[in-house]
């Protein structure tokens, strides 16, 4: 979920409470507090904290910190700092700007993964950290800690999302990290996906997994179909992910405010876009 600023730029605990009830109430089975959608690495530790507590606790569906920077130690601290709060789980991302080899990829979440008893999920996202987590280390990542137990992979790698998945079977919980690729991943074993666009299209994207699981592929693609105007919507290189998501929340009628630099702020041709697709969504929905 997007973090939501006020007009003076400060973490909105209201407005967060807010958003994460609407959320759930409109197809959300979990939230993810203070990843890339909610601008992580803009929020200090105590606002991360703060959000974290405050989410936690306003809903009944589990809610995974994204509690992990690509400073180890740091990452280290603010997930044992987790402990005895309503947390569910920890979003455990590649180090970003860095760039280590797979060693070092694996000592960084294998240290966080050890200073939890919470489950963890890993994060593949190599188009914002510059590293992908290779399928073996993956394995062993999991095979050697019992608490890592799901991966959100945003890789757009399916060949080693399938040897991931085939390996390790129900040992780990395979999530797609890229909503227009929702239908690609849950052919290869997915259980889910950690969405962006599901701010806004949480009813559909529950339509879409219910009817590949009911085995009524015709549906389900004709769901992916109507979701592709969202997933094109969501972020791109003039308006990266999470500006069209608050300019979404906005005019829906959500104040999250504007994104904190070094995201810029809306402007009239996005706040314009977001109206146009938020319309063309209620009329689809009848």
């Amino acid at each position: 979920m997007v973090t939501p600023f006020s007009p003076e730029g400060k973490v909105d605990l209201d407005v967060a409470t807010e958003l994460a009830r609407y959320l759930v109430a409109n197809g959300s089975d979990g939230l993810v507090v203070a990843g890339s959608t909610g601008e992580g690495p803009a929020l200090s530790d105590d606002e991360k904290f703060e959000l974290f507590a405050q989410i936690a606790n306003a809903v009944t569906v589990p809610v995974l910190a994204g509690s992990t920077f690509a400073n180890t130690q740091q990452s280290v601290e603010l997930t044992k700092r987790l402990k005895g709060t309503a947390v569910a789980g920890v979003l455990a991302t590649t180090p970003a700007y860095s760039r280590p080899n797979q060693a070092g990829i694996k000592g960084h979440l294998s240290a966080i993964a050890a200073a939890t008893e919470l489950p963890v999920m890993l994060y593949d996202i190599p188009s914002r950290t510059g590293r992908k987590i290779a399928g073996e280390t993956t394995i062993a990542l999991v095979q050697e800690h019992t608490n890592v137990v799901a991966l959100k992979d945003a890789s757009g790698d399916l060949n080693t999302a399938r040897h991931v998945k085939q390996t390790l079977g129900e040992r780990i919980d395979l999530y797609s990290g890229d909503d227009g690729l929702l239908l690609d991943f849950l052919a290869e074993g997915a259980v889910g996906i950690v969405s962006v666009a599901s701010h806004w299209a949480g009813p559909e994207f529950q339509s879409l997994i219910g009817s590949f699981e009911q085995g009524d592929l015709t549906t389900a693609q004709q769901f992916a179909e109507q979701l592709a105007p969202s997933c094109i919507f969501e972020g791109n290189e003039t308006y990266p992910n999470p500006m069209p998501s608050k300019a979404m929340m906005r005019v829906i009628g959500i104040p999250v405010g504007q994104c904190r630099l070094p995201h810029a702020p809306s402007d009239e041709v996005l706040d314009a876009q977001a109206a146009v697709l938020w319309s063309e969504v209620c009329s689809s929905r009848g």
